[in-house]
């Protein structure tokens, strides 16, 4: 039977509640517009430690845009709930290290699976391992992502990972999926309010490659594209701007 992870997030947020508990949580997010409807839902719950460890997202520039709109809009957030005196427990952030390379090696060979498939899934074990090495060392009480608000992101595949991960790390996974209740809706509402940059496509040189032929109406990609290599994909789209 298919799980409804939204329904088990509201009998553990329940259960702590009663207990008069406010857990540590180490919040994976792969960008502000996504991680600020999760913010606004499980700050009142958790002290939050937002991470962005993002290596995947290309190029440079725009992995340093998205870093930043991540900080503004926590110090921003963090502000607005204070002047609301709205309950919301601390919120820290931490950047990762940026390691192009090591998604690279991570997804080699599936360059060209479509956006959603087992490209993305190794990419989502990438981040979440990090992470729950990460939240082993600081001696969090749990991890999780904000990737499941995304419609296209696959929460089943998500939660199994982080449960896996969990296991092996001994640090508890907060099932979720975010979408749901809203979720997604009410992270664009919230991008719109803070005036927030809403990048359009996923983050890798090939998703924005794939959403850039999906603009052309390109059918196949261009002769060569399929062998390129991501160094050299970079380069013809830094020596095409």
């Amino acid at each position: 039977m298919k799980r409804n992870y939204q329904k088990e997030l509201d009998r553990i947020l329940e259960e702590q509640e009663k207990q008069g508990r406010v857990p540590t949580l180490f919040l994976h997010s792969c960008c502000a517009p996504c991680s600020s409807y999760v913010l606004e839902y499980l700050s009142r719950y958790f002290q939050i430690t937002v991470f962005y460890y993002n290596p995947n997202i290309w190029p440079e520039e725009e992995y340093r845009k998205r870093a930043e709109e991540q900080k503004q809009f926590i110090r921003r957030f963090r502000q607005d709930m204070s002047d609301e005196e709205k309950l919301c427990h601390p919120i820290t952030f931490l950047e990762g290290d940026y390691e192009k390379e090591r998604f690279y090696q991570t997804v080699k060979g599936l360059e060209e699976i479509p956006e959603g498939g087992e490209r993305c899934f190794r990419c989502y074990e990438l981040r979440l391992r990090e992470a729950a090495q990460h939240a082993e060392k600081l001696g969090m009480d749990y991890f999780n992502t904000t990737l499941s608000i995304s419609p296209l992101k696959n929460a089943e595949k998500l939660n199994e990972i982080g449960e896996r991960l969990a296991e092996e790390y001994g640090v508890s996974y907060l099932v979720s999926d975010f979408k749901k209740k809203n979720g997604f809706k009410r992270s664009t509402e919230l991008s719109g309010m803070y005036g927030m940059y809403r990048q359009d496509y996923c983050g890798c040189v090939f998703s924005m490659r794939e959403r850039q032929s999906r603009k052309q109406g390109a059918a196949e990609p261009e002769p060569g594209a399929e062998s390129s290599s991501p160094k050299a994909m970079e380069e013809q789209n830094f020596n095409s701007r």
